[in-house]
């Protein structure tokens, strides 16, 4: 299993940004995807899931209307469009597949002015 993820940066409040996850040595289409995060100094959260079939999404609370999840079978890929960014949203992104305890390096994202 591998998994790359990228599309981090240092952005300010209110911007936005698209986190992309490329995924190989699994099978794709049989597992739900997330994106996790682990703030500075603390441990890692779940930000939102995807089902199997791309017809159902759920959201931390913290980030419900800001995040959209969303998944290409046929690229193997997820992306997380992070809109109205916030200063709690800083931390190192991860993406994994549920069930699958393999994780990517992650991809920063800094929100500061």
């Amino acid at each position: 299993v591998h998994i790359v993820e990228s599309g981090g940066g240092l952005v300010q409040p209110g911007g936005s940004l698209r986190l992309s996850c490329t995924t190989s040595g699994f099978l794709f289409t049989e597992y739900a995807m997330a994106w996790y995060r682990q703030p500075p100094g603390k441990g890692r959260e779940l930000v939102a899931t995807i089902r199997r079939a791309g017809d159902y999404s759920e959201y931390t609370s913290s980030v419900k209307g800001r995040f959209a999840i969303s998944r290409d079978d046929v690229q193997r890929t997820i992306s997380l469009q992070m809109d109205n960014l916030l200063p709690e949203d800083t931390a190192v992104y991860f993406c994994g597949a549920v069930g699958i305890d393999v994780w990517g390096q992650g991809t920063q994202v800094t929100v500061s002015s």
